[in-house]
C-alpha cells in the first residue's frame, strides 16, 4: 500500500504502545460520538448523487438498475453506496486507516471455494475498495442489519441486538486478531463449519441448504444453464435484457482488440496460474447483468474451454472509481481493475485463483479506455436470503459478518490500535446501534425520494424482468 510499509520495517512500537494510542484516539473521536448521522439537509441531494452515477454506465441498462433499487428500502441501500460514502465523510472520524470494502453490506458476504476446495465465509465485493478509516466500512454493515431487520418485519428490540451483534463481534474478532501474529491473522479464516457453530436447529438447516446450493455451483453447471448447441457451436444462449450477445462488438473492434485485453488479463497473473490459462481457448462471449448497484457497469462472461472439453466461466466487470476517493483520496493504483484486486487480495483470507485486471483500449479515437477486473463467474459461490431471516437467523448472519469484517481489516490494518480504540466494553456497540436506526430513517427518506423519482419521470425504470 505503501512504500514504508514495503520497506519491512513493520510497526516500530510494541503491540501494548499501539493498543494505548488507539485508546488515547478516544479524546479527540470519543466512542459516543459515532451515534451522530447527518441530518436530511445537511447533505447533497441523494438523487443527483445516484443520476451522477448513470452518466457514465450503459444507457440501456440504467432503468434495469432503478428498478431493481426500488423493490425495497434495503434493496435501495444495497445501491447507495456513493450516497453513503459521502454522509460518512460528514461523521465523526478515527483516522485508524485499513483496506475498506467500501460497501460492506450483509448481502455483500457469502460462501465461495478457496484453492483447497473448501467453502469459506467472508466479504465478496470489492468494487470499492479502498484504504479509509475503519469506521466507515463498519457503520455501512451495521446500517444494513437495521435496514434488513425493518424490512423484514422485525421489533426494534430484535433489530436492536442483531445491529449490535455485528458490531460486537467486530469487536472481540478485532481483539483476538490484535494478540495474532501478522502470519496467523494472513492464514486465520472462517469455514462453514465455524459459521454455523452456535447457530440453533432452524439456522444449521438453513446454512446447509445455503452451503450444498453453493457447492454445486461450478462452471459445468454453468455450462448447463447458459449455453446450447447453435449451428453446430456451443454459444452462451440470449436472455435479455439480462443475457445479451456482443457479437456486433466484436465484429465492430475486432478479434485481435479481444485477444490483446486477454492476454494483458493473463500477464496480471501468477506464472502457475497463467500456464493453467494457456490450456483453454475462447469460445463465446456476452454480457450479463449482475447485482444491484452495479447494474449498468459493464459486466460479461466468457466461456473457454478445455483440449478436453473441460468449460471455464470467467466474469470480468467493469472498474471506476472508487465511490470512496472524494473522501478518502485516490487510488494508489493507476487501473481501477487493478485497485480493485489489490484490495480483494489485502482483505481476504484466501481468494480466487484467477482474479486478474486488465484494460480494453479501442483503437478508435472515439472509444475511451475501460477497466476491467477478472474472476471465476460460478465457483462455489452463494449467498444468504437476507430478506428471509427470523430474528435469530439475522442475528447470527450478522455476527459472522462482523467477525468477516474484522478479518479482513486486521490483514491491512493495526489490530492493535483498532483495538485498542473500541474497547473491551459494548459502548461502541450501542453508539453504532444508534447511528444505524438514525442511518435507516434517513435510507428510508432517500427510498421514497426515489420512488418519486421513478414515479415522475425523472429516473428512468425497467420493471418487466
Amino acid at each position: 500500500m505503501t512504500s514504508e510499509r514495503r520497506s519491512l520495517r513493520g510497526h516500530p512500537t510494541s503491540r501494548r504502545s499501539r493498543r494505548n494510542a488507539g485508546a488515547n484516539r478516544r479524546q479527540d473521536v470519543p466512542l459516543e460520538s459515532h451515534a451522530e448521522c447527518p441530518s436530511v439537509n445537511d447533505r447533497p441531494n441523494p438523487i443527483e448523487i445516484l443520476t451522477a452515477q448513470d452518466a457514465t454506465r450503459l444507457q440501456s441498462l440504467v432503468p434495469i438498475r432503478h428498478a431493481r433499487m426500488s423493490a425495497t428500502a434495503f434493496t435501495f441501500y444495497r445501491g447507495t453506496a456513493a450516497i453513503m460514502a459521502s454522509d460518512l465523510s460528514r461523521t465523526p472520524t478515527t483516522d485508524l486507516r485499513t483496506q475498506l470494502c467500501g460497501d460492506a453490506h450483509l448481502s455483500n458476504f457469502g460462501l465461495f471455494k478457496g484453492p483447497d476446495r473448501r467453502l469459506v465465509f467472508d466479504v465478496n465485493d470489492f468494487d470499492e475498495t479502498l484504504p479509509g478509516p475503519f469506521e466507515w466500512d463498519v457503520k455501512r454493515l451495521a446500517a444494513s442489519v437495521t435496514i434488513a431487520g425493518r424490512n423484514n418485519g422485525l421489533s426494534s428490540k430484535e433489530i436492536s441486538r442483531a445491529t449490535r451483534a455485528s458490531v460486537k463481534s467486530y469487536r472481540k474478532t478485532m481483539l483476538t486478531a490484535a494478540g495474532m501474529n501478522p502470519l496467523q491473522i494472513h492464514y486465520f479464516r472462517l469455514e462453514i463449519d465455524q459459521v454455523v457453530a452456535g447457530m440453533g436447529k432452524k439456522q444449521k438447516k438453513t446454512s446447509a441448504k445455503t452451503a450444498k446450493k453453493a457447492t454445486r455451483k461450478d462452471s459445468v453447471r454453468a455450462l448447463n444453464k447458459l449455453t446450447d448447441i447453435v449451428n453446430g457451436r456451443r454459444v452462451i444462449i440470449p436472455d435479455p435484457p439480462v443475457i445479451t450477445r456482443v457479437d456486433e462488438v466484436l465484429e465492430r473492434n475486432g478479434l485481435d482488440e479481444l485477444v490483446r485485453f486477454l492476454e494483458q488479463y493473463q500477464s496480471t497473473l501468477p506464472n502457475n496460474r497463467q500456464v493453467l490459462l494457456d490450456r483453454y481457448s475462447v469460445v463465446d462471449i456476452a454480457h450479463k447483468v449482475v447485482g444491484v448497484g452495479s447494474v449498468g457497469t459493464r459486466c460479461l462472461i466468457i466461456l473457454l474451454e478445455s483440449g478436453g472439453g473441460s468449460p471455464l466461466f470467467l466474469q470480468f466487470k467493469e472498474a471506476t472509481a472508487s465511490v470512496l476517493e472524494p473522501y478518502a483520496g485516490a487510488s494508489e493504483f493507476e487501473l481501477a481493475g487493478e485497485r480493485v484486486v489489490q484490495g480483494q487480495r489485502l482483505m481476504q483470507s484466501t481468494g480466487d485463483i484467477l482474479l486478474g485486471w486488465s484494460r480494453y483500449s479501442s483503437e478508435a479515437a472515439d472509444r475511451p479506455d475501460i477497466d476491467f477486473y477478472f474472476r471465476q463467474m460460478w465457483d462455489g459461490k452463494g449467498s444468504a436470503e437476507v430478506d428471509d431471516m427470523d430474528p435469530e437467523g439475522l442475528k447470527h448472519y450478522a455476527r459472522s459478518c462482523g467477525g468477516a469484517l474484522a478479518l479482513a481489516h486486521a490483514r491491512s490494518g493495526d489490530a492493535s490500535m483498532i483495538s485498542g480504540y473500541i474497547g473491551e466494553d459494548s459502548t461502541f456497540d450501542h453508539a453504532l446501534a444508534e447511528f444505524s436506526d438514525s442511518y435507516a430513517d434517513l435510507n428510508e427518506h432517500d427510498y421514497d425520494l426515489h420512488q418519486e423519482a421513478i414515479k415522475s419521470g425523472q429516473i428512468p425504470a425497467f420493471f418487466d424482468l
